[in-house]
């Protein structure tokens, strides 16, 4: 009996320490729980983020392009519209305009319109791809539309592609030269500036010149910074005003080199939403308030009002643009002649494509006007500071030559 209180005695304090032991255990948290609630918060705050930036997304044009190639070819295929929107939406990489594209299937299936679905967003389907998709509802042939929409946005991203990359050389050039300035006045004058002090002469007039453009810029580089960004601001601030940006639209259209070119474009785009559009069956009234939307410049927008209330008091188009100077005499007579003919979208179709080909060879042209005016332009400006700065080193050669 007294071995038997012993071994009692110690054995229940053991358990209890065992039970003590095994239940803080039990308390304590799992770090993998702790981990995983963790990264379910952060993809929550994400999928947030997505759902929110989606709203006001912006499709380039481009992608946008290609979006409608897609889907008219789906629906071509005899697939219906949820079930394309699936596929695309499954294959699209974009999280932003995944979630658009799931969010206009769901409205389609809620059963609105594809029309009322894409309105939703108009950062992402802009004016002219929703005013085609109610007219191809309305028709009963939305794939053949939007195959025609498909084509114009292709022809825009073509022409846009062709003049930017015309002009990233010069832009590139333009910009070495500033950067290679900037280091030479900054950097490399001092050194010179230096060296002459030693000599204690007086220096030409260029090379003074120089000297004091490198000590105001080193001295005033924020001030001179701030400059720039203020003027930026400011002349962005002025150009979106309804004045400012008339007088904007005016000066580029007869700027120098690049105005012929910017020109054309406008001609082009406003010839190709206007053909594409009554192509479509959209009411004229209402293509020409896209068209005036599209065009973004002034000059076209005054001239789409003008053409409205013309048309709306039972006149013709050609008539408007005739009196027009915006408008080329060649393109007055062939709107007029497509009026006459009961083809005025057919004639648009010609004229755009002959602006485009017409912008085209005047990129190609401009691309080879420019490259050797600024070669010459970036040597002037560089052999310049260099002369100007080893002009001192050969005045002082000379003056020892000829002490010689």
């Amino acid at each position: 009996m007294r071995l038997r209180a012993q071994v009692s005695r110690v054995c229940i304090p053991v358990m209890a320490t065992i039970s003590s032991a095994s239940g803080s255990a039990s308390n304590k948290p799992d770090p993998k729980k702790g981990r995983s609630s963790v990264n379910a918060a952060q993809a929550l705050a994400k999928q947030q983020a997505l759902e929110k930036k989606s709203k006001k997304y912006k499709l380039p044009l481009g992608e946008l392009a290609i979006f409608t190639q897609q889907l008219s070819s789906l629906l071509l295929a005899g697939l219906p519209l949820v079930q394309c929107l699936e596929a695309l939406q499954d294959q699209t990489e974009d999280q932003c305009f995944r979630i658009v594209i799931r969010d206009v299937r769901g409205d389609i299936s809620s059963g609105n319109s594809f029309s009322s679905a894409v309105r939703k967003f108009p950062h992402s389907f802009n004016t002219l791809f929703v005013s085609m998709v109610e007219a191809g509802e309305a028709s009963g042939g939305l794939a053949e539309i939007l195959v025609k929409v498909a084509g114009y946005f292709e022809a825009s991203v073509k022409l846009t592609k062709k003049v930017k990359s015309a002009m990233t050389y010069p832009i590139a050039v333009i910009g070495l030269a500033v950067a290679l300035v900037n280091v030479l006045l900054i950097f490399v004058i001092p050194v010179f500036a230096a060296m002459f002090a030693d000599f204690g002469a007086k220096l030409p007039a260029p090379t003074q010149f120089l000297i004091d453009l490198s000590d105001f810029m080193k001295a005033w580089w924020w001030a001179i910074g701030l400059g720039a960004y203020g003027i930026y601001w400011g002349g962005g601030k002025y150009v979106a005003t309804p004045k400012g940006r008339r007088q904007k639209d005016q000066f580029l259209v007869r700027a120098p080199i690049f105005g012929n070119l910017i020109h054309k474009i406008a001609l082009s785009r406003f010839c190709r939403t206007y053909a594409t559009l009554i192509r479509s069956g959209v009411p004229i009234l209402r293509t020409l308030e896209i068209v005036a939307a599209a065009s973004n410049t002034v000059q076209i927008e005054d001239a789409c009002d003008e053409i409205a209330k013309h048309v709306s008091q039972g006149g013709q188009v050609s008539e408007v643009l005739a009196a027009n100077p915006f408008f080329p005499p060649m393109m007055k007579h062939m709107v007029k002649a497509g009026e006459s003919t009961g083809n005025v979208d057919g004639m648009m179709t010609k004229i755009a494509d002959f602006y485009d080909v017409e912008c085209e060879a005047t990129v190609a042209s401009l691309t080879s006007l420019i490259e050797p005016i600024l070669i010459v332009f970036l040597g002037v400006v560089v052999g310049g500071i260099v002369m100007a700065m080893f002009l001192p080193i050969f005045q002082l050669g000379a003056v020892a030559g000829g002490l010689q």
